[in-house]
């Protein structure tokens, strides 16, 4: 057997342990039942440790040696780079430590389940420093090899990044998180005292909003038949392999604009996920070139389509047909969808304020891997760094510090991405607007396919044939997107508004 065949089956075989990790994953946040959390995280544990072995497994270094010296076509000689910088990761992490993150995520996320309805963060500091205190000893270890171009991270947080968007540094982060922070608080400091735009939805059955998010689906692309929709207390989409995408949204009475808002945001990362290209299945390419990347399909959809006053106009009508008796007209919708406010909540926060709550986790995660600060200290760091960045503070926890299962979850170096995802789709709606002269007559017929089209070919069947940086300048060119964001919002929430800006 060739190394490269070799190297190929090995990576198919990763890829089904990984899709067998993804459905416990899946499960543990939709229907699992609490008194199962032990034995999840025993079986979380095995697959990882699993996983790790197969894939830092000496011949898999074998493979990559020989590969690497040979003169190989387009495709093999970036999987061969690809994995080759998993495989200098991989090794550098000892198959105890993978195991003992694996347990203590599942005992996090439950830990946080329990701290957060309970609004008691007491037992939850305990399972979260164990978790910090890991991976901290895994951004130390991976330090070496951290970076895209192999070379060690300048700052211990890189490593973390590396994780989730490949190419991206603190060094980069930083100067652009605190640009995107004033230019964002000027914007809302001028809309603070401005009347709301006019809009309020009612309160609507979630037997209709399921309806909905079902038609919602349909219409924006998305195939049922290669995925589903369920409900999570935190949305989220879990790729489990070819052919399966799982979706999950919340279904709120009194809060239709967020469950609308998280159905059209899952569905941009699933019609993401079912745009990699099939063909590079077993090559390690055919999967997100990075979170960010990611977020921006999502964000794209959710922000820059969905909160559109031509989707209302398209949403409108199909309202209507759920609940006939609801006399909403689209410009009030409109109005309701683009409030923009400081606010305490992440997940139910509007497109402004969102990337404030993001700067807020950066700069506490930052402080977390520079050594300075705890899980105990968490609640007054966070409450403090909030009123400094967003200028708000929550009376309680789980508004607070508990509000996000992330850290539960060990997914530190994770938050960046939401606002790298932001930044990235407003450049790439700017650039759909230029290519496509009659986008909002299309949305509001309802007519999405050429959009789906466009990132289908500029961004979904690139695959990881590059990082992120690289896919999102190919499909943009020469822009700016921090000031491609400010100028998207000051244009439809500054509008509303009657704000200029100045």
């Amino acid at each position: 057997m060739d190394a490269w065949t070799a190297l190929t089956e090995r990576i198919d075989e990763l890829d089904t342990l990984a899709g067998v990790a993804s459905v416990i994953g899946w499960d543990e946040q939709t229907c699992m039942p609490l008194a199962a959390a032990e034995t999840r995280g025993k079986q979380s544990a095995l697959l990882s440790k699993l996983q790790h072995a197969r894939a830092t497994a000496p011949e898999v270094g074998e493979w990559l040696g020989v590969l690497s010296s040979q003169d190989l076509a387009e495709v093999p000689r970036v999987a061969v780079k690809r994995a080759l910088r998993a495989y200098q990761r991989g090794t550098l992490l000892p198959e105890k430590l993978v195991g003992d993150l694996a347990i203590a995520r599942s005992e996090g996320f439950n830990a946080w389940v329990k701290a957060k309805a309970e609004d008691d963060y007491s037992g939850f500091g305990g399972p979260l420093q164990r978790i910090i205190d890991l991976q901290r000893e895994m951004a130390s270890l991976l330090a070496p090899v951290s970076s895209s171009a192999g070379t060690a991270t300048a700052h211990p947080y890189d490593a973390l990044l590396e994780e989730y968007d490949p190419g991206s540094t603190v060094a980069e982060l930083r100067p652009m998180f605190s640009r995107l922070g004033a230019e964002l608080n000027v914007l809302l400091d001028a809309v603070a005292d401005r009347p709301h735009p006019v809009g309020k939805v009612p309160s609507l059955d979630v037997e209709g909003q399921r309806k909905l998010s079902d038609r919602l689906l349909l219409d924006l692309g998305f195939d049922l038949n290669a995925g589903r929709l369920d409900l999570a207390a935190h949305p989220f989409t879990a790729g489990l392999g070819q052919g399966d995408v799982r979706l999950t949204t919340r279904l709120q009475a009194d809060d239709f604009m967020s469950t609308l808002g998280s159905t059209v945001h899952e569905c941009g990362h699933g019609l993401y996920e079912q745009g990699l290209p099939a063909s590079l299945a077993g090559t390690g390419l055919n999967r997100a070139a990075g979170m960010g990347i990611h977020e921006s399909q999502s964000r794209l959809w959710e922000n820059f389509i969905g909160r559109s006053l031509p989707f209302f106009r398209y949403l409108q009508p199909r309202m209507a047909g759920i609940w006939p008796t609801l006399n909403l007209p689209s410009g009030e919708l409109y109005g309701a969808a683009n409030r923009i406010q400081r606010s305490l909540v992440r997940v139910s926060s509007d497109e402004a304020t969102y990337n404030l709550h993001i700067i807020a986790r950066f700069d506490l995660e930052l402080l977390i891997f520079e050594g300075k600060l705890e899980a105990k200290d968490l609640p007054e760091a966070w409450n403090d760094t909030y009123r400094r960045i967003v200028g708000v503070v929550s009376p309680n926890l789980r508004d607070g510090v508990l509000q996000d299962v992330h850290w539960s979850s060990g997914y530190f170096g994770y938050f960046p991405s939401y606002t790298i995802g932001n930044v990235y789709a407003a450049s790439l709606g700017a650039t759909l607007e230029a290519a496509m002269p009659d986008l909002w007559d299309r949305v509001e017929r309802g007519d999405f396919s050429p959009i789906l089209a466009w990132l289908r070919t500029h961004i979904h069947t690139r695959g990881h044939m590059e990082d992120a940086p690289q896919i999102f300048k190919d499909a943009v060119g020469e822009r700016d997107p921090v000031e491609d964001l400010m100028a998207h919002l000051w244009g439809r929430q500054g509008v509303l508004y009657g704000v200029s800006r100045t």
